[in-house]
């Protein structure tokens, strides 16, 4: 072949490549998006089996209109799970996998015409990667000053909050960082705090973890608690561990009720006291921290941040290489 053919051919296969978009957009419902009015109200979900209860409840909010499941990898699982669940125009699921297509056109406007969004599990170090600083953020910010319903479940659950623990994992989908190497020393590298990507007003002040019992994560949000009083960012720190199967569905007020497996309940903590110990390669000492629990079938008002209980005085008196929380 002549070298200006070769050249031409690289041309146009440099221009196909660069046509496709880095985005995926799956559909199921109306293809044409219609005119609601949801109102807001926010699914925090602990991860594992997701909960119809919870989804029903978050798809009321949308108004009948078109849901969009956010995703940074993964398929299009939750749309034939959501559509055959919920009353809705559409459902369609939207993967962001980097930065370049955080900012394409499609994506923010398919952010903004959603009714209601959710954000699925996963690891939240790619959503904060990816999508801070770009317009899809905006466009996610914008959704929650509208009233757009917002829910998420596991790491769609850790970036609901004012807080998030970014899980800088190293490969990226390596273990997670557990309670007992967080409590041993709260400088670990894999404790980063990353800030606001959404900017829910009724979780301001607010970090949460998910799949909370079944992984053993309550030492580690202490040390997420811990590290950020001692940042100095807050006067006080407020944290929500969902365990699996669990999920605290909130009103914008601050009502909130826990729901999901009869055994299951939400942890609710906080704290206003800089920790007595918190150094680099040194074991966490913290406290006191108050907490609450509330099982489910139970509320918790987050406005006024109280439960049907009183809570409990506790904190980290001592921890080592296994970590004891009291």
């Amino acid at each position: 072949m002549k070298p200006a053919l070769l050249l031409l051919l690289a041309m146009a296969l440099s221009s196909q490549a660069q046509s496709v978009p880095a985005y995926q957009y799956f559909r199921v419902g109306s293809p044409t998006n219609i005119h609601v009015h949801p109102h807001a109200g926010y699914t925090l979900m602990g991860g594992g089996k997701d909960l119809d209860e919870a989804f029903r409840w978050f798809c009321n909010h949308a108004d009948g209109g078109d849901l969009l499941v956010l995703r940074a990898t993964g398929t299009d699982a939750y749309n034939p799970y959501i559509q055959g669940l919920c009353h809705l125009n559409s459902v369609a699921t939207l993967i962001i996998p980097e930065r370049t297509a955080a900012g394409d056109p499609f994506v923010t406007t398919a952010i903004t015409n959603a009714a209601a969004i959710f954000i699925s599990g996963g690891d939240q170090a790619r959503y904060i990667n990816f999508w801070a600083g770009t317009p899809a953020e905006t466009a996610l910010r914008d959704a929650v000053k509208r009233g757009i319903p917002i829910g998420g479940t596991s790491a769609g659950l850790a970036v609901l909050g004012q807080y998030i623990y970014s899980a800088q994992n190293d490969p990226p989908d390596g273990p997670d960082l557990s309670s007992d190497a967080a409590l041993a020393d709260p400088f670990a590298r894999q404790v980063v705090i990353a800030p606001d990507l959404l900017g829910i007003p009724i979780l301001h002040g607010i970090i949460t973890d998910s799949h909370f019992d079944t992984r053993h994560r309550e030492g580690r949000l202490l040390v997420f608690m811990a590290r950020i009083l001692a940042s100095g960012q807050t006067k006080t720190i407020r944290a929500i561990g969902v365990d699996e199967q669990v999920a605290v569905l909130v009103d914008p007020d601050g009502h909130a009720q826990v729901v999901g497996k009869k055994d299951g309940e939400a942890d609710f903590y906080e704290a206003s006291e800089k920790p007595q110990q918190c150094e680099p390669g040194k074991p966490l000492h913290f406290s006191p921290v108050a907490k609450t629990n509330a099982h489910s079938g139970e509320s918790f008002d987050l406005a006024r941040w109280q439960g049907p209980r009183a809570p409990d005085q506790m904190g980290v008196w001592s921890a080592g290489a296994g970590g004891v929380v009291h």
